[in-house]
């Protein structure tokens, strides 16, 4: 036995320093292994930081955006509304530019016929001036040329209606202050008062518009 012993203690006597030796270099060993656990909890806090950093980020990002979006909105409703504006402008500036065109082509000629009325009242008052009795056959001449004064009235006529100019003998008709210009007012029995009774010039009408006003006496109360 006490020779068993030995060897054991042989076996086990070269080992010793080695045991001493790991025992005096653990606590340097637990401390890298601390200051390894805490390098790694550091790292996983700094990476848990600059993720939730990261999560802050995108937010202050995407409410810059969507405020920069709500200006760009109210900025294209503004052209928007601008735009409507002008073509509504646009439009109205057509519109009344063709209606112009439209009344100059119509009363464009206004002032000429406004000089050919003279000339339809002359031959007016020669037809009326010719005695009626006095067209016969037995005065040849008289009866041609009052003839060819009627004829000279009736196409006259007929061209003004061509080109939209038209008679106003308003005999028996409501006085209007847009058609007619009163002469006088007198009071006419049998007849209702505010009526014409008698026309004294022929007035005209072009397309609509009152070119000359007939002249007129007007009945009033007695």
């Amino acid at each position: 036995m006490a020779a068993v012993a030995q060897c054991v203690r042989a076996a086990l006597r070269p080992r010793l320093p080695l045991l001493s030796v790991a025992l005096r270099t653990s606590p340097r060993l637990l401390c890298a292994a601390t200051q390894q656990k805490n390098t790694g909890q550091n790292l996983e806090e700094e990476q848990s930081q600059s993720q939730n950093e990261q999560k802050v980020e995108p937010s202050s990002a995407e409410k810059l955006l969507a405020e920069e979006k709500a200006k760009l909105e109210e900025q294209l409703k503004e052209v928007t509304e601008k735009y409507k504006r002008a073509l509504a402008d646009a439009e109205n500036v057509r519109q009344r530019s063709q209606k112009l065109v439209e009344e100059a082509k119509l009363y464009g000629i206004q002032s000429f016929c406004k000089d050919l009325l003279e000339v339809a009242d002359i031959l007016e008052k020669a037809t009326e001036s010719v005695p009626k009795e006095e067209i016969k056959d037995e005065n040849p001449h008289l009866k041609s040329l009052y003839e060819g004064l009627v004829m000279t009235e009736i196409q006259i006529q007929k061209v003004f209606k061509k080109h939209g100019l038209l008679r106003l003998n308003p005999v028996g008709a409501k006085f209007d202050p847009y058609e007619h210009e009163a002469l006088f007012h007198a009071p006419v029995e049998g007849q209702e008062p505010g009526t014409i009774a008698l026309v004294s010039k022929i007035g005209y009408k072009l397309h609509g518009r009152t070119l000359r006003p007939a002249l007129v006496g007007v009945v009033k109360d007695a």
